[in-house]
């Protein structure tokens, strides 16, 4: 993609740090933030933002930060993108809300018609339900499969995760954490192991044969690469194998494409990537450029069979996040797909040599389009890694146990790719170096946690 300057930047460099990190606003603002937040909010590190402008983030200190966060990998077109901005002033002139749940709001219609025409869904016809946030349409796909099938059981994988509301946190399976102290959750849900070919045959060998008939499953729901969970890219044979036990046992597939979806593994869609069609997919994160949206994209004969009143909200596709999500499409099928896959390409043979100078370290690369994953020998590397890149005002954001993922806005330019990539080796080699662990003791008195930020 052509550079575009930052607007926010100027004339300065990005990064740009020009306070100790953090500085000393972001370190009252934090001391504010304790006194009336819930302790819930786990916080990866101590980033105060205030401002933002494609990849360039400001903190409340002024330093500029060079973003492959993406605010948990949700702001797909940038940050604050003029398209999307555009869009979103012009609608909140005219309509800021009107439930669609009770009326006829058109641009939720209209919102649904582009997603059923660009998703890959079983049988082609589909129809589009509209929520508020991942979690949210993670429990609406649950409701459905149910109400669809009349089946009770539910499916989701080892390593998963899947929001933190009560049905999607109890198909979360990545960290025991997210469930404890909440149970009883969902009875109903069982998780496989994920990702390889030889791991499908657990539905036969132990889920049919030991626990549930398939006939008393509803629904198998997994995130075609994993997030939270690591970026986990799966066996190629292990979702086409996935949708050929579906279809054997009319059982429906859901496909959770909430942070890998909306053009961030270099296709619209991470199933695009192995041709599999699922019955019902979730979009949500970078579908609305940062706007509060969540999608049910479903084949259209399970969307019908429920009847009014079976599912509802009244803030779901409110008019300004539909206007997002309507000029976020527009921008991503001209030309921010395609920018994924080659600045993926382009990340992936930077870090290739990168771990070929630190082999103690540095232990694996993975991923697609610009959800790449870097995996580390211990979680307290991947920690004190993030922090010395946070240090240095490159924003990354731990994964799974030890990995750290990379997950920049689609509009990320060749020249910011290189310079997120030096900074990466330029941290690394400093948390090589660090023969007395004070980068890793730094990381943990500041609250960073590798698994940081799954958010839904």
């Amino acid at each position: 993609m052509a550079h575009t300057p930052s607007r926010l930047a100027g004339g300065r460099p990005v990064p740009d740090i020009v306070t100790e990190i953090p500085g000393p606003r972001a370190r009252a603002h934090v001391e504010f933030d304790e006194l009336w937040t819930s302790r819930s909010l786990p916080r990866a590190y101590p980033l105060v933002p205030v401002r933002g402008d494609g990849l360039v983030v400001e903190d409340i200190d002024g330093n500029l930060f060079l973003d492959f966060a993406a605010g948990i990998a949700v702001t797909s077109t940038g940050h604050s993108h003029p398209a999307v901005v555009g869009a979103i002033k012009e609608q909140a002139a005219e309509l800021i809300h009107f439930s669609a749940s009770d009326w006829y709001l058109p641009i939720y219609a209209q919102v649904c018609e582009r997603l059923a025409a660009i998703t890959p869904i079983k049988g082609g016809r589909a129809r589009a339900y509209l929520g508020n946030s991942g979690a949210e349409v993670v429990e609406a796909s649950i409701k459905l499969a149910r109400h669809a099938t009349g089946r009770q059981n539910v499916v989701a994988f080892l390593g998963a995760f899947h929001g933190r509301t009560y049905g999607a946190v109890s198909l979360t399976a990545s960290k025991a954490k997210y469930h404890a102290g909440f149970g009883p959750l969902l009875p109903g849900v069982h998780h496989a192991p994920f990702g390889t070919e030889a791991s499908l045959r657990w539905f036969d060998e132990v889920l049919f044969e030991k626990l549930v008939p398939a006939t008393e499953v509803a629904a198998i729901i997994v995130e075609p690469i994993q997030g939270e969970g690591g970026y986990v890219v799966p066996d190629d044979a292990f979702l086409p194998g996935l949708r050929e036990l579906c279809d054997r046992h009319g059982i429906l597939l859901i496909a959770d494409e909430i942070q890998t979806g909306a053009g961030r593994t270099g296709t619209m869609w991470a199933v695009d990537l192995w041709d599999v069609k699922p019955d019902i997919l979730l979009s949500a994160k970078g579908i609305a450029s940062g706007m509060p949206l969540g999608a049910m994209v479903a084949r259209a004969d399970l969307l019908e069979h429920w009847g009014a009143g079976a599912h509802g909200s009244t803030y779901g596709g409110n008019p300004v996040a539909c206007a997002a999500a309507l000029a976020t499409i527009e921008l991503l099928e001209s030309g921010l797909i395609e920018n994924a896959r080659v600045r993926g390409e382009q990340a992936r043979a930077g870090l290739r040599p990168i771990a070929d100078r630190y082999p103690a370290l540095l232990r694996d690369i993975r991923g697609r389009g610009l959800m790449i994953g870097v995996e580390f020998d211990s979680p307290e590397t991947a920690d004190a890694v993030q922090w010395a890149c946070f240090q240095a005002g490159l924003l990354v954001l731990g994964a799974g146990k030890s990995a750290v993922r990379m997950s920049p806005a689609l509009t990320v330019t060749v020249d910011e790719m290189a310079t997120a990539l030096r900074i990466f080796e330029a941290s690394l080699a400093e948390v090589a170096g660090d023969r007395e662990g004070q980068l890793v003791e730094m990381a943990a008195s500041a609250g960073t946690h590798s698994g940081g930020g799954a958010g839904r």
